[in-house]
């Protein structure tokens, strides 16, 4: 089995996340300094979702200043697209910071639309200590045989897939719902130990809830990708557009299929225990530029 299999209720998040490396000394002409990116803010009106907290795990809200056309941002480690959202008095990158980001400071790549001289923008990540839970599930979750080792790793390549979407239109607005009311019974970031093996940390939000409640979109989207995957179980990816997307799992149905568009609210399926869990609840995941981060960033407390 591999050590480095995450350990959650969604485990494939981790596989994708990749680590930072430290960035190197980059001419002070082509480097803005972190302080100068939110003096930029007063332009134009904020950005007020998802909250912003630049920690592994959270979002970036980077201002980009006013041009005339939407500028191109792509991160510095990946080359990945970057959400810009706002207008031509101001634009702002919402940027998804990986958990397995390395505090300290970290840029990413912004390319005028119109043409220009390329530069970069700094932002500092700051560090952030995640809780850790121990629990018992069916060994063969944890030590997997060779078929389901094989399978697993036909559904993690099939998923990075599913990551990679960006789409557009992109979304007028980034304030969810969550897909299901009940009890938060697992947080993001919550570092599990599995029959005393320790995984990666949690890549979503657990709400508890009975088997059959309606899971509904947490924001109008496209279904993109729905299937029964080895430790999500039943599972629907919903694309927001400009790379956001929603992963909800362990459903015990799916009342919709590739290509539906959802408004917000639309049920999409019911709570269940299927794939790897040790009770029903549903697992809500958010992926952002490929980052797996926090959706209670996106809700109302």
């Amino acid at each position: 089995m591999h050590n480095n299999k995450p350990g959650d209720f969604s485990p494939y998040a981790s596989v994708f996340s990749s680590r930072r490396t430290a960035l190197g000394a980059i001419a002070s002409g082509l480097l803005l300094p972190a302080s100068c990116v939110f003096a930029k803010a007063a332009h134009h009106a904020p950005v007020a979702w998802p909250h912003a907290l630049q920690v592994p795990g959270g979002v970036a809200h980077l201002a980009l200043g006013p041009a005339a056309t939407r500028p191109v941002v792509r991160t510095a480690e990946g080359d990945l697209p970057v959400l810009v959202l706002g207008d031509a008095s101001g634009w702002t990158a919402v940027l998804g910071i990986p958990l397995a980001a390395v505090p300290g400071e970290a840029s990413v790549n912004i390319s005028p639309a119109e043409g220009g001289e390329a530069r970069k923008l700094a932002y500092t990540i700051a560090p952030k200590k995640y809780r850790e839970q121990r629990l018992k599930v069916a060994p063969g979750k944890v030590d997997l045989s060779a078929e389901d080792e094989a399978r697993y790793e036909r559904e993690r390549l099939h998923l990075q897939t599913v990551m990679a979407t960006f789409s557009e239109p992109l979304p007028s607005h980034l304030k969810m719902r969550a897909p299901v009311s009940g009890r938060r019974s697992g947080s993001f970031g919550l570092r599990r130990v599995f029959n005393g093996q320790a995984r990666n940390p949690h890549s979503g939000m657990d709400i508890a809830a009975p088997t059959g409640t309606p899971i509904v979109a947490p924001l109008a989207g496209k279904v993109i990708d729905t299937g029964d995957y080895f430790f999500n179980g039943n599972t629907v990816w919903l694309d927001h557009g400009g790379g956001l997307l929603s992963m909800v799992c362990h459903l015990s149905r799916i009342d919709v299929a590739v290509g539906d568009v959802l408004p917000v609210g639309k049920r999409l399926g019911a709570v269940g225990a299927t794939g790897r869990v040790t009770g029903p609840h549903l697992h809500w995941s958010i992926s952002l530029n490929r980052a797996m981060v926090d959706p209670a960033l996106f809700i109302p407390a």
